[in-house]
């Protein structure tokens, strides 16, 4: 899918390894009206800080992302670095500065490597293509093993409105935010306070309901580029059918960024559902799928096919929701472990088991507490997960 207004590039830069894509850039060609969201960790990365301040404009024509270093925990230096950037792109595309945003990802502590970015920014905007989405995903991975992208089209009146997003992330991820980064650009003509409203909400049923280890980034980010070429009927507040089409289907593209997140989890071999219903608000069932979904016990017991429904029980045990034992009923898939409170029996556990061989999985928990429910989307902790992260910066 290729969206008018809107090209791509993507180099290898050698900001930290050779031969291996790590600067992208995407660019409108006209000012873009662009809403973000970003990490909530109290340390956060120099194009963090940079990028929220500058999109208090709402506009921007330029996203600048780069593997191998995230430019975080790096000083005023860092900062002074990610502004060095910044111009070196400006200045080439003829477009101010503040149109800029910046994004990086990959080790944290060390200074930015200013001379490859110099030394590849000519190469970078004569690459500047229609066709070069994925090769930005791929320059964006880390300990990703596949790039992450998505598209869409959606009728609004008698126009298509067009959706292309990409995500990176394996590692390091835990609501709200984790070390992933996803940019979506579409053609939609949208006000700022619409596509803002429609990110956030977004984000909250999404990116803010994965976690693959419980570790939050300094780095996260997502940012939504809507350039109005599709010449739809504006997207504003009286336009209600519209605007929720716009949200839904933004909804969708970042939760299949995001389940695609927890598939590629370092070490992951399933991606597993934790649903949790009859809670008394909506709120307490997150918090109680989010524990679940993050107890090392659990995901060990899921990567070693393990129907090992007692470790479910005690992380809902420990989540800090009143919850009544006695009622509780647990399955995997459609086969329940627990009813009331007490095992089914081991015919039951046998056949969950076989169950547990399948790459997706979906833990179902009723409290019988009330009409409550959400879901946690997780991933089980793996030998492989701890050979990468153990020598991450080697």
């Amino acid at each position: 899918m290729k969206i008018e207004g809107f090209s791509t590039s993507a180099v290898a830069a050698g900001i930290r390894y050779s031969d291996r894509l790590d600067l992208g850039l995407i660019y409108s060609n006209v000012p873009a009206v662009t809403a973000g969201v970003f990490t909530q960790n109290q340390v956060k990365a120099a194009p963090v800080t940079i990028d929220q301040k500058r999109l208090k404009l709402g506009r921007a024509q330029a996203i600048l992302v780069n593997s191998g270093s995230a430019n975080a925990c790096t000083g005023l230096k860092g900062m002074e670095d990610a502004l060095v950037t910044s111009s070196l792109l400006s200045s080439r595309l003829k477009i101010d500065d503040e149109m800029v945003l910046l994004s990086s990802t990959g080790v944290i502590g060390e200074q930015l490597n200013v001379p490859a970015f110099r030394g590849a920014m000519d190469e970078l905007v004569k690459g500047l293509s229609e066709d070069n989405f994925e090769k930005v995903a791929n320059a964006i991975m880390t300990t990703d093993t596949v790039p992450k992208v998505v598209s869409r089209t959606v009728r609004m009146g008698d126009q298509e409105v067009k959706f292309m997003g990409m995500a990176k992330g394996a590692g390091m991820i835990m609501p709200n935010m984790a070390t992933m980064l996803s940019f979506v650009i579409t053609d939609a003509q949208i006000s700022f306070p619409e596509l803002h409203d429609s990110l956030t909400h977004a984000v909250s049923r999404t990116f803010n309901r994965i976690t693959v280890d419980g570790d939050t980034s300094t780095n996260d980010m997502v940012l939504v580029m809507a350039n109005g070429t599709a010449s739809n009927e504006w997207i504003d507040e009286e336009n209600s059918l519209d605007r929720q089409l716009f949200k839904d289907t933004l909804e969708d593209i970042l939760k299949d960024l995001a389940l695609q997140i927890v598939s590629d989890g370092e070490g992951a071999s399933k991606c597993i559902t934790i649903r949790v219903c009859g809670a008394k608000e909506e709120a307490e069932a997150e918090q109680i799928a989010r524990t679940v979904a993050n107890s090392n016990l659990v995901k060990t017991a899921f990567f070693g096919e393990d129907a090992n429904w007692g470790r479910i029980f005690a992380a809902m045990g420990r989540s800090g929701v009143r919850i009544y034992p006695e009622r509780v009923d647990i399955a995997i898939g459609d086969v329940v472990l627990v009813r009331n409170g007490l095992a089914v029996g081991k015919e039951a556990e046998k056949a969950a088991t076989e169950l547990l061989k399948e790459k997706k999985i979906v833990v179902c928990i009723d409290l019988k507490d009330g009409i409550g429910c959400e879901e946690v989307y997780t991933c089980d902790f793996s030998l492989d997960y701890v050979r990468i992260n153990a020598d991450y910066r080697s």
